[in-house]
């Protein structure tokens, strides 16, 4: 197999990824936008060792599973991964996903016990970080392709509420008139880098977020007035300042430049303040099913040391206090620290503490302080759970540990370490936070015995 080889091709498996996988001479083939069940005449783009990637030429039959994609941005965009195969197959595909990685990585034969799907597999982010480029066709806003930071323009994303599309045109509309030119990675010049949204689905509540390559933009006030008028749910509008040369998205330092820098959101009974740089899942109805689904596991009677490590702005284990007699929350950014302390005060959380701090150092600290806990919830960044983490985590000797993963290969990974210290798998689920993209969220529950 060479590269522009065109071959016939039967997918026969989802990837990781989210691409199909045929094999062709023994040799896996990697293609994206297919379906399990697709015959497909496809065009080699590129060999490696073991593997190959193409690309679809032609369906010669397509899977009971194909659907017709429903965003002209699709597969261009890469935000969604699925939009091509029936909610059904990527729900197989995904729980599938998570039982193979636990068998080939973890070493762990398990069942998926249940699978959370969502109710609607459209429009439940309340979050959206949209670049700001120059185009073929001018400045627009949209999404970076995949592997790339080319910008391809998407009038209205299907994974978002409508008004923001609405408020994205009209800052669009408000720039080009005003001046207000998009951020040029290559030169360094230009002011507008990124708008960046949040949104709470149980208030209305809309903070814009305009991320800039300066110190604020040409006519505050008008942009202001454009993007209210866009939306009766904008509630305040932040100006970040970001100058570096990097792919962070937002800066150190922002100010608000009308109304409020926060919203409110409600999940599991509780209301969360929230502010731009806070982490809280962008699916909240779903975060809520998963979050209930940890606190089944923790089984907690009201007599138990409950830690939250990787806490965030709190909300796992605030929902959890109080069925516990106290609870301990690890977060490394400060102002999510600050919300989390916020965020006890505002729900009448009385028995909770929060610390600053990366989560393997202070676990250390708590152990070293004689901390003693019954349950700790983790729920780290896709990359997991360090290794010095995990030996602490099982040093201080929970009776049961909860882990809560974005990535079940690193789910996986870590299961494994566990064990090998004396921590065995006893139930897993896995829920569908980001519907039609390649990304499934896992509970899997720990103990010793």
């Amino acid at each position: 197999m060479k590269k522009n080889d065109i071959i016939n091709l039967d997918i026969t498996a989802i990837a990781s990824q989210g691409s199909g996988i045929g094999r062709c001479g023994g040799m896996a083939v990697f293609v994206p936008a297919a379906c399990v069940g697709d015959v497909l005449e496809v065009k080699i783009l590129k060999v490696e060792k073991n593997c190959a990637y193409g690309r679809i030429e032609r369906i010669i039959e397509a899977s009971p599973d194909r659907i017709v994609p429903d965003c002209p941005a699709f597969p261009q965009c890469g935000g969604c991964d699925f939009r091509h195969m029936s909610y059904d197959a990527e729900c197989a595909a995904k729980r599938q996903r998570v039982a193979d990685a636990m068998k080939r990585i973890g070493g762990v034969d398990m069942d998926v016990e249940e699978y959370l799907r969502a109710s609607d597999p459209d429009r439940y982010r309340n979050k959206a970080q949209l670049p700001y480029a120059m185009t073929k066709n001018g400045a627009r806003f949209g999404f970076y392709a995949e592997r790339s930071h080319r910008v391809v323009p998407c009038d209205d994303c299907l994974l978002q509420p409508e008004h923001f599309s609405h408020i994205a045109a009209a800052a669009d509309e408000f720039f080009k008139k005003s001046g207000n030119e998009p951020y040029d990675e290559t030169t360094g010049k230009g002011r507008i880098r990124h708008l960046f949204m949040r949104a709470s689905e149980t208030t209305g509540e809309t903070v814009v977020c305009v991320v800039v390559n300066g110190n604020g933009i040409k006519d505050e006030p008008g942009f202001v007035d454009a993007v209210r008028a866009a939306s009766d749910r904008v509630t305040g509008v932040v100006i970040n300042i970001n100058r570096e040369d990097t792919n962070v998205i937002l800066g150190k330092k922002s100010r608000i430049a009308w109304g409020s820098d926060t919203i409110t959101d409600r999940l599991c009974g509780m209301d969360f303040i929230i502010s731009v740089k806070s982490f809280f899942q962008v699916n909240r109805t779903q975060a809520e099913r998963l979050y209930k689904k940890a606190a089944e596991y923790a089984a907690l009677s009201g007599e138990e040391t409950l830690i939250d490590l990787y806490c965030g702005t709190g909300t796992i284990g605030l929902s959890m206090a109080h069925d516990a007699k106290q609870l301990i929350g690890v977060e490394i950014i400060p102002e999510a620290i600050e919300n989390a302390n916020k965020n006890a005060e505002r729900n009448g959380v009385c028995n909770a503490r929060f610390i600053c701090a990366d989560a393997a150092k202070a676990a250390a600290q708590l152990r070293a302080e004689g901390v003693a806990p019954d349950v700790i919830i983790l729920d780290p960044p896709r990359k997991g759970c360090a290794q010095e983490l995990i030996e602490t985590v099982a040093q201080m000797s929970p009776d049961r540990v909860v882990y809560i993963s974005c990535d079940p290969a690193t789910l996986a990974r870590d299961i494994k370490r566990f064990t090998e210290l004396g921590y065995h798998p006893q139930r897993l689920c896995a829920a569908d936070l980001f519907p039609r993209t390649r990304h499934v969220e896992s509970v899997c529950l720990l103990s010793k015995k």
